[in-house]
């Protein structure tokens, strides 16, 4: 399979040194490379109508760096080149796609496009400044504000967003009829696959910055909610109260990102038990893997 790394980096240096038509550049220079990853979600490159929803709104709603912040982007972005980040990038997936080859699994695109953008660290304050997507086969976005805890921890965070591509080839994503407990298992397995690739010391705060105390009492909260239908619903459990509110979701009393981190101890609970390495546990339902993990048995 072809891997297609964006040059970002020369995209924002460019973007940097325009004083009009930034937007313009941003939406058919940066973005139209993925236009077919947000048409799948709804997302245009340009509305129709004046300030209307597009990859201008969008991105800024992700957590991207507005494209008029000059001043924050300049020195994010100069750390990205001395860190050789693309290259890092560019190792990453071909690791990732040695990973599965091995394995005998597969991506359903014909090609991998990466992009790797500029975040708003006030935005990313609780993911420690980066963040990723990769829900559509073909397509993975990385967006990072580089600093010393991140930085070591973009390969691990590539891989994650690599295997929600793996799990999307094989099975269909639903935002109306997403369980809480899909979107545990999706996370979850998404993050195992990041700490076989490279080690549990470089996983994500979304799963490690949890006490014992809290996540027991996430896993009683989940346990109620394994079978809650519905996108609005779900995200509350998976993002905690904080990003509900924001986002206008019900809360559920839950802390930051509580449903990556109980996703991912249902995860690694179900691979001890049952002798399920990560390729193999990649494949199996939701159902099966909630089912025998241990963790909601009631």
């Amino acid at each position: 399979m072809n891997i297609i790394i964006e040059d970002t980096i020369d995209q924002y240096e460019k973007l940097f040194s325009m004083t009009e038509n930034k937007e313009h550049f941003f939406r058919y220079n940066m973005m139209k490379p993925f236009e077919k990853m947000w048409n799948m979600i709804n997302v245009p490159l340009k509305a129709k109508q004046k300030n209307g929803y597009d990859v201008i709104m969008a991105t800024n709603m992700l957590g991207y760096l507005d494209i008029s912040h000059t001043q924050t982007g300049k020195p994010a972005l100069k750390k990205l080149q001395e860190i050789q980040a693309l290259q890092t990038a560019n190792t990453t997936l071909n690791h990732c796609m040695n990973f599965i080859k091995k394995h005998n699994l597969h991506l359903n695109a014909d090609e991998l496009k990466f992009g790797l953008f500029l975040a708003d660290p006030k935005k990313l304050e609780q993911q420690k400044g980066y963040c990723g997507f990769g829900g559509i086969p073909g397509f993975i976005q990385v967006s990072i504000y580089p600093n010393s805890y991140n930085i070591p921890r973009i390969p691990a965070l590539i891989a994650h967003e690599f295997h929600h591509n793996i799990r999307f080839s094989y099975f269909e994503w639903d935002y109306g009829n997403v369980t809480v407990g899909d979107y545990l298992i999706i996370e979850g397995l998404a993050e195992s696959f990041a700490k076989e690739l490279y080690g549990e010391k470089m996983l994500g705060p979304w799963v490690t910055s949890f006490d014992q105390q809290d996540l027991e009492y996430s896993k009683e909260v989940m346990k109620d909610a394994i079978y809650t239908k519905g996108f609005a619903e779900v995200s509350s459990y998976m993002f905690g109260d904080r990003i509900a509110k924001e986002q206008g979701y019900q809360p559920v009393g839950l802390s930051p990102f509580a449903g990556y981190a109980v996703g991912y101890q249902a995860v690694q609970s179900f691979m001890k038990r049952n002798n399920v390495e990560i390729a193999e546990a990649t494949l199996l339902s939701t159902d099966e893997i909630i089912r025998n993990c241990g963790l909601f048995s009631k």
